[in-house]
This record gives structure tokens, C-alpha cells and sequence, in this order.
């Protein structure tokens, strides 16, 4: 990924606490790149606990997963909350419309806003009971474009639709796909998913995995052989 240490993984540190999420990052910081710290995590943990995380792992990069969708105004109230940690990627859901993400990347002009497309636990049939028509890749293909005017420098999709995504937005735009999993690993929650391996070849740039690498017996050699050799034995 541009300008980014490499392998070009980012962990989910989904853990029900901070002594949890440090352990793990321990294990795998010198495997990744990235390491992901979601909604949940912020909320229980707060700065503190990303500060944690983050010297747990100093080479790696801090990825706020907290999907921020609100009026233009309280988005960048809220990423000028965060600012002091200095995180690489910051998420915002791209159906807040271009103005709150371009308020957001006012608001926060050093970090990678990463604006989150189609969640890939969404099917064709959650779609359309929320009222997006058309294929996945149809909300995917727009609401990239529009994030993308709006200033978001990444993105977030699916690996159905990442190759389709880098056609239209160039390669200048960090790709992050989540819902990848290696051959033999469980698909849990995810339904629009694939390989590392195909996911990278199509275009992704940083690719989200969490418990196939949180879960495993041991993490460290999980991560380091995700793109190598899928599953530890």
C-alpha cells in the first residue's frame, strides 16, 4: 500500500477488554501493518485504551474503525475528539452524504478518512429492505464516487466489488477490504467474501482480518502466514 509498511494486513482487536487487545497486539504487531480497534472497543476502552494498543505496537499503524454517521456538524465534532491520537484511518459511512464527509476530512487532515461503502454483512436481500435497489456492487460503485469527491482518500468494500471500485476511483485511493478469509476458515457474520490472495490481485490495498488471526491457537504464526499459507495447522 502506498507509503505503508507491509503486509498489507490490518488485525480486528474485537477484544472484550484492553489487556486483551494489548496481549494480541503484541502477538501480531510485528506480523501487520495495521492494527483495527472498532466502535466497541472505543467506547468501552476510550483514548486510553487506543494509546495502549498503539505503544503495544509501535510500528504499527491505528486504524479507528468507528463508522461515524451523523450530521456533517457532530462528525467532525467527533473526529476532532479522536485527533490527538493521531489515527492513520478514521471510518465514516458514506451514506451521510458528501458534505459529512468532507466535514470529516476538515476536520481531521493528516488522517486517511475511510469511508465505508456497503457493510459486507449486508446481502443483496438487506439491501433491498433498506431501500438500495439494484446489485451490491450498484451502492458500492456509487457511494465510492461520491466519497471520493467529497475528499475521503479510502475506502472501504467488499472483495466482490474492490476490482470494480479500482476502475473507477484510480489508485491513488487506499482500498480496504474487509470479509477476507483463508481457505478453511469460518465465514462467521461475513457474506460477501474472499481469499487474500484474490482480494489483493483484484486491487485491495489493506485487507481486514479478525478471528481467523484473533481466534487462532497461535496468532502470531496465524498472521504471519495468512497471505503465505492461509491457516496455521
Amino acid at each position: 500500500m502506498k507509503g505503508f509498511r507491509t503486509p498489507p494486513i490490518a488485525v480486528a482487536l474485537d477484544a472484550p477488554d484492553v489487556s486483551t487487545a494489548v496481549l494480541w497486539a503484541t502477538d501480531v504487531g510485528p506480523h501487520v501493518s495495521t492494527l483495527k480497534l472498532g466502535l466497541q472497543f472505543y467506547l468501552a476502552a476510550g483514548a486510553e485504551g487506543v494509546r495502549r494498543v498503539a505503544a503495544a505496537a509501535p510500528d504499527c499503524r491505528i486504524f479507528l474503525d468507528l463508522k461515524l454517521h451523523d450530521i456533517p456538524n457532530t462528525v467532525a465534532g467527533a473526529c476532532g475528539a479522536v485527533a490527538d491520537l493521531a489515527p492513520d484511518f478514521v471510518t465514516v459511512h458514506s451514506l451521510g452524504g458528501s458534505a459529512m464527509v468532507s466535514a470529516a476530512v476538515e476536520a481531521l487532515p493528516d488522517t486517511r478518512i475511510t469511508a465505508v461503502t456497503v457493510l459486507t454483512s449486508m446481502s443483496p436481500a438487506d439491501l433491498r429492505a433498506v431501500g438500495l435497489e439494484g446489485s451490491p456492487a450498484d451502492s458500492v460503485l456509487r457511494l465510492a464516487e461520491l466519497s471520493v469527491r467529497a475528499g475521503a482518500r479510502a475506502l472501504v468494500c467488499s472483495p466482490h466489488e474492490v476490482a470494480q471500485v479500482r476502475a473507477v476511483v484510480g489508485g491513488d485511493v487506499v482500498l480496504v477490504t474487509p470479509g477476507v478469509r483463508p481457505p478453511g476458515a469460518a465465514l462467521g457474520d461475513q457474506k460477501r467474501v474472499s481469499t487474500p490472495q484474490q482480494a489483493l490481485s483484484d486491487g485491495a490495498d489493506l485487507l481486514v482480518v479478525g478471528r481467523p488471526i484473533t481466534g487462532a491457537d497461535d496468532r502470531a504464526a496465524a498472521a504471519a502466514r495468512l497471505l503465505t499459507g492461509g491457516l496455521p495447522e
